[in-house]
């Protein structure tokens, strides 16, 4: 297969490929065993994540997916013998619907969706409702920040702080998956730490926006840093010479402000789209790197099979919008190639015309929304 350009490459902004200084860092990288304790590089690494997120200690990970479910492991295992713990996430998020097998399977929770608020926040009644009626079992309470399926909405810390205010109240534990949270602090004005500062475990992401080939990274006190790193071998995730990928991570950090040219890329995107007749676009009050579109008449999987005949590569989504994500790679000839792209599909799909909605699907998020004419 030929590898797509990368500037129409918005599938997601894992795409992203380190460049030459991050190539050189992982040649020169100092090493040791991390699985020993003694890598200085991957120590470095977690030192530097948890000044970023204002927490004790972090422990690299190969991925987010795995901090997330060591994430529910490491506070599981301090409830004993009180049942099997409830894990409350929102319905829409990357735990509930990609990595929910995985966390039944191996963490042996109870997943419990719940229902989001427009800006992808769980509904706070809904959330009540579910740890009242738990009968005193334990429960992980999780949210996502940035939203994926809010279009990559950033959540301020007020939204991360009453969630987190209701449920300490019922002696829960709350993870924030956030994966995108340097994203969201960009677009918030704010440090991450102030995001992440009322959860009680976060998960991080070096290998999206930030550019590094690999690495998640969970956050906590060093005590919960202590189990997870105990369960990450037992879950074979453990790495030797891993100061190679926490070299080109170390960078990465350094571009934390560069993802407000992402933000702007995006922006131009989502303005360029709104040109074009029949398409609508999911409007998040907080926008950061992601852009969802969807077309009249066609489901995503047909738009993103017609996007990549030019040459556009996007993710379909169950939401019915395709996603572009906005890397480090992509520039403004992509954004026109894109735009270009989606008006030759638009003018294949029904005729439309362009009307107000205030509400997709029920939740309550703007849009700008097609109709049949």
């Amino acid at each position: 297969m030929t590898p797509a350009d990368p500037r129409l490459d918005f599938r997601s902004d894992t795409r992203t490929v380190p460049d030459a200084r991050m190539r050189a860092a992982m040649t020169a990288a100092e090493v040791g065993d991390d699985v020993y304790g003694d890598d200085p590089t991957v120590a470095l690494l977690e030192a530097r994540v948890a000044d970023l997120l204002g927490t004790e200690a972090a422990l690299l990970t190969p991925t987010s997916t795995m901090a997330n479910l060591l994430a529910s492991l490491a506070a599981a295992g301090s409830w004993g013998p009180r049942g099997a713990p409830r894990l409350v996430v929102g319905e829409d998020t990357h735990m509930a619907f990609l990595e929910g097998d995985g966390l039944r399977t191996f963490a042996g929770v109870e997943l419990l969706p719940v229902a989001q608020r427009p800006d992808g926040l769980p509904d706070l009644d809904a959330v009540d409702e579910v740890l009242a009626g738990g009968g005193g079992r334990p429960a992980v309470v999780c949210l996502e920040n940035t939203s994926m399926m809010r279009s990559g909405n950033a959540l301020d810390a007020a939204a991360t702080g009453a969630l987190a205010d209701l449920a300490h109240r019922y002696g829960a534990h709350v993870h924030l998956d956030g994966a995108r949270l340097a994203n969201a602090a960009v677009a918030l004005g704010v440090r991450p730490a102030e995001l992440a500062e009322p959860a009680d475990s976060v998960a991080f992401s070096v290998s999206k926006g930030l550019g590094a080939p690999v690495g998640g990274l969970l956050c906590g006190t060093q005590a919960f840093v202590a189990r997870a790193r105990g369960l990450r071998t037992e879950l074979g995730g453990s790495m030797h010479q891993a100061g190679v990928l926490a070299a080109p991570a170390l960078i990465a950090l350094e571009r934390v402000p560069e993802l407000a040219a992402d933000h702007a890329t995006a922006a131009a995107l989502a303005t360029g789209f709104a040109t074009v007749p029949g398409v609508e676009l999911m409007r998040p009050p907080r926008p950061t790197n992601m852009v969802m579109a969807r077309l009249a008449g066609l489901t995503p999987e047909q738009c993103a099979a017609r996007l990549a005949g030019h040459g556009v590569r996007v993710l379909p989504l169950p939401n019915g919008f395709v996603r572009f994500a906005v890397h480090r790679a992509h520039d403004m000839i992509g954004v026109r190639a894109a735009v270009s792209a989606l008006a030759a599909v638009a003018a294949t799909a029904p005729v439309a015309r362009t009307t107000t909605a205030g509400a997709l699907s029920g939740r309550g998020l703007s849009t700008t929304r097609t109709e049949e004419a």
